[in-house]
């Protein structure tokens, strides 16, 4: 069968339909996945093509799959951490949706507050079990979409749930149904995909998905779960763990729209955002994330790096405030008590951090050197220096500046003596053993007493720039 697709304006031959491979024993790619030995990654040299979608977007997981990974959220955070979410997808709602739990009288009540504070975005959606109750159940709280699990490789279906592949096609071809049928959208989680037969499975799935969606005119989306993070983005990598063979496969063989494709993946094999990011390539609108990729086991993708990964991509923030992302890893670490590796980036508190003096002397030059973008502006994160055995001049220089927030003319050269002093104070220190580098607090102390005069100069600029800053909050309030 010939069609002609408009996208590409050339006429594309469709000559085989992907139908059920009902196989009588399980395909399990030990060639691939021993158990005994790491996993294996095939190449067979095939190349599909990119194509992004029109618009790309973030979902969100944190409600659901992140707190499987952590101690329950109380409602009064989940209503704080959506606040978050909502001001960081900025007005175009980049963060198009978040999925919740609705079992406990927490759950609802979360779920309650948050629909209180009418948002358009994130879009709250539910995750449920498949059944006729839970169906009646997100309808009653007055929510549109669920996601439902459909467990779709020979792992989970044949040694799990005790099936064939067509009783478990079935099973869940009549869950959709009676999804539809109670007047909710259906997001089907076709769980470990990375392990599963893509062409005697799950195609002719996703075929049949498509097919009730026509007929019901109700839009079915597929998330695609890299439930063991098996995935690779590697150009020619083979099925079942080619990321752009999947989704490719999604839109082209089953006929799945874009703006239906959604990538869920896990970091098992440190791949989770390079994967989210390949996933948008070649033609999956959504990537599911979690808040500092909170997820089980290792975790997921991190909500965070796929703001990054959209600016890169697209060239534009499209309105998204990043500078949320640092009030979110500080509400984790004081009100949830949750300790972010300090080196983690763009929320950790080392990531733009130098203990080098070589680096600490280029950054006084100017920061654009050793600093990846802009903190300041973009995280509100300006870029700090440790102050220790390793800094010289440059560092000590480097740390007053930052930390009485001096620019342009104000800045203070290495070649001061305010500088000299306090380096003379530091390697007295170190001379006597000192190991640890040196806190705010205490080269503070010993800049008023090493040049007291300069000390109460700059705490004046400090708080004559406080003042002014409070002024032009005050002003555009």
């Amino acid at each position: 069968m010939l069609e002609f697709n408009k996208r590409t304006n050339t006429l594309e031959q469709r000559a085989y339909e992907y139908e059920l491979q009902d196989v009588a024993e399980p395909q399990l790619y030990r060639f691939l996945y021993e158990y005994d030995t790491p996993p294996k990654i095939p190449f067979n040299h095939r190349h599909v093509p990119m194509r992004m979608p029109d618009e790309i977007w973030i979902t969100d997981t944190t409600f659901r799959d992140g707190q499987q990974a952590r101690e329950p959220y109380t409602v009064e955070q989940i209503v704080q951490l959506y606040k978050f979410l909502h001001e960081l997808g900025g007005p175009k709602g980049l963060i198009r949706q978040t999925e919740f739990f609705l079992y406990s009288k927490k759950d609802k009540a979360a779920v309650a507050a948050c629909q209180e504070l009418g948002y358009q975005y994130p879009e709250i959606t539910a995750w449920i079990r498949a059944t006729k109750s839970d169906f009646d159940l997100v309808k009653s709280m007055g929510i549109t979409e669920t996601g439902i699990l459909a467990s779709c490789s020979d792992y989970h279906i044949f040694k799990k749930l005790k099936m064939t592949r067509k009783q478990a096609m079935d099973q869940f071809l009549g869950v959709v149904k009676d999804a539809l049928d109670a007047g909710v959208r259906p997001r089907v989680h076709l769980e470990d995909i990375t392990r599963a037969d893509f062409y005697g499975f799950v195609v002719p799935f996703a075929i049949e998905l498509r097919r009730l969606s026509e007929e019901s005119g109700v839009p079915i989306k597929v998330r695609a779960c890299d439930t063991m993070g098996y995935g690779v983005s590697y150009p020619g990598v083979a099925i079942p763990r080619s990321v752009p063979g999947i989704i490719y496969g999604l839109w082209h063989h089953a006929g799945i729209p874009h703006e239906l494709i959604e990538w869920h993946g896990h970091n098992d094999f440190y791949k989770a955002v390079t994967n989210a990011g390949t996933a948008w390539l070649y033609g999956a609108s959504g990537v599911n994330c979690t808040l500092l990729g909170i997820g089980e086991r290792t975790g997921n993708c991190p909500l965070e790096a796929m703001v990054f990964e959209y600016a890169a991509l697209r060239g534009t923030l499209d309105g998204m405030n990043t500078t949320v992302i640092t009030e979110i890893a500080e509400y984790y670490e004081t009100e949830l008590g949750y300790q972010i590796p300090a080196r983690t980036p763009f929320v950790g508190s080392d990531f733009n951090f130098t203990r080098s003096g070589i680096h600490a002397d280029g950054l006084l030059k100017d920061e654009e050197i050793y600093n990846i973008f802009n903190t300041r502006k973009l995280l509100n994160r300006p870029v700090k220096v440790a102050v220790g055995e390793y800094s010289g001049l440059a560092g000590v220089a480097h740390w007053i500046n930052s930390y009485f927030e001096l620019e342009g003319d104000r800045k203070i050269d290495k070649g001061s003596e305010i500088v000299a002093k306090l380096k003379e104070w530091i390697d007295a220190q170190i001379e006597e053993g000192r190991q640890t580098a040196f806190g705010d607090r205490e080269l503070d102390r010993m800049l008023r007493r090493t040049s007291p005069d300069e000390w109460q100069r700059l705490h004046a600029l400090k708080r004559q720039r406080n003042r002014k800053e409070a002024r032009e909050q005050d002003s555009e309030a």
